[in-house]
């Protein structure tokens, strides 16, 4: 699901291990960000399972070229990382590079 529409819904049999993942990235998310971005730039956001932070995973998104966002673990809130601590605003960094509200 995206900004620019919603891909194709893929069901999992099985537990999902790296591989597997990749697969799914390779053959579902890939087709599917073409057609909804073509050339045009996107932020791909995982919710760090095991799966997304192995080395494998991380070497593929690069391989791909694939801008990942920059998600702490355990966040509830994508916002949450997004506010200065001090004055509870915003930063210039993250409101242009990850779209906090």
């Amino acid at each position: 699901m995206s900004s620019a529409g919603v891909g194709p819904l893929c069901f999992i049999k099985s537990r999902v291990n790296p591989a597997i993942y990749q697969e799914i990235l390779e053959h579902f998310m890939l087709p599917s960000a073409d057609k909804l971005y073509g050339d045009a730039e996107f932020i791909f956001q995982q919710d760090l399972t095991s799966a997304d932070t192995t080395k494998s995973t991380k070497t593929w998104f690069n391989d791909h070229g694939i801008t990942m966002l920059d998600w702490p673990a355990n966040s509830p809130d994508p916002k949450g990382h997004c506010q200065e601590k001090d004055e509870g605003h915003e930063t210039e960094q993250c409101s242009r590079a990850e779209g906090c509200y």
